[in-house]
């Protein structure tokens, strides 16, 4: 193979029962994160006491209460998600060659979903759960959410490396313009660990009307958390800036327009449903669409970030194969 032709294999997909699994894992554990939001937005984490992993020291429940049922189901959902991921990573090794790229983001998913469960077990035998107002819980739950929105990152690579026909291989690869795309990513998982300490603060303190939210922002006798609440909309109007910088890159190229304008019109809609979850103060239904949008939005930055700044090595110019790097003006 010369330098500059493209290897034979990388037009080779992994099986379509692959590809839908690792997508499909990736859409479960979304769900996982959602119930999970609902724990926290119906205080429901201590229905379980201070036990981990058995809820309340027993396997099964007796007339347990709601707030019971709630964080069994979410520990029951994440154990299921712990054999997907599972399944995942040995079908991804039997499947793919040594040097694909799904393979390490597959093993990032084990790890990473491993520091979920660690983290999720001290938020419980800490007692950091229902009403409890200490500050290491903030700790707790921000490292939560960042391995968290990490783990999404991963699994959304893992299914994009295995559903990608070229530049999947080690080797295959060139990085381009990877400070723009980690900026925005970077801004976007700060936007995310903040608003989950703005949910904690509208959970542990609720108001009652939309002017009493406000004072309660501006008070000295107000928490920390409440203290704290502006920084989520103003970071996520930064965050906002280099999305946005982003897509305006990304519309230059043809292939990526379309992702570039659903992540545009996904923007939009989060911050419409920052806006109503205000106004409304942070009902649990609206708690739960709004996750649901930072979810999704993070899951195509994560895409649109790979495709752009994780191109192929060999390209198609003035009719011949191209290697990245060799001495020639390309339009970026």
């Amino acid at each position: 193979m010369s330098a500059t032709a493209a290897p034979a294999h990388t037009d080779r997909l992994p099986s379509i029962a692959l590809r839908r699994f690792a997508w499909g894992v990736l859409v479960y554990f979304v769900a996982v994160i959602l119930w999970g939001g609902l724990v926290r937005a119906t205080g429901s984490g201590a229905g379980c006491g201070d036990h981990w992993p058995l809820c309340n020291g027993t396997v099964l429940q007796h007339h347990p209460a709601l707030g019971t049922l709630i964080e069994f189901a979410h520990r029951a959902t994440s154990g299921i998600d712990l054999l997907c991921v599972l399944a995942l990573l040995f079908w991804t090794f039997a499947a793919v060659p040594r040097r694909h790229l799904a393979r390490a983001f597959a093993v990032s998913v084990l790890v990473l979903t491993l520091n979920e469960a660690l983290l999720g077990a001290l938020l419980v035998l800490l007692g950091h759960t229902a009403q409890d107002r200490s500050p290491s819980r903030a700790v707790y739950l921000g490292l939560h959410l960042t391995n968290t929105l990490l783990l999404v990152a991963a699994l959304t690579l893992t299914a994009h490396f295995l559903s990608r026909r070229d530049a999947a291989m080690r080797g295959t690869l060139a990085l381009r313009t990877p400070r723009l795309a980690l900026t925005g990513l970077i801004a976007t998982l700060i936007v995310g660990v903040t608003g989950s300490l703005a949910a904690l603060g509208d959970t542990l303190y609720p108001a009652h009307n939309l002017l009493s939210a406000l004072a309660q922002d501006f008070s000295s006798n107000s928490s920390w958390l409440l203290e704290i609440r502006w920084l989520h909309p103003a970071i996520s109007l930064i965050a906002g800036a280099f999305i946005v910088w982003l897509i305006a890159r990304s519309l230059r190229v043809p292939a990526q327009r379309s992702l570039a304008i659903g992540i545009l019109a996904l923007l939009a809609l989060q911050y419409l449903l920052g806006i109503a979850d205000v106004a409304l103060l942070a009902p649990t239904w609206m708690q739960m669409m709004h996750l649901l949008g930072a979810d999704l939005l993070w899951i195509a930055l994560v895409i649109l970030s790979a495709r752009l700044c994780l191109v192929s090595r060999y390209r198609l110019v003035r009719g011949r194969p191209h290697k990245v790097g060799e001495k020639e003006n390309l339009s970026s």
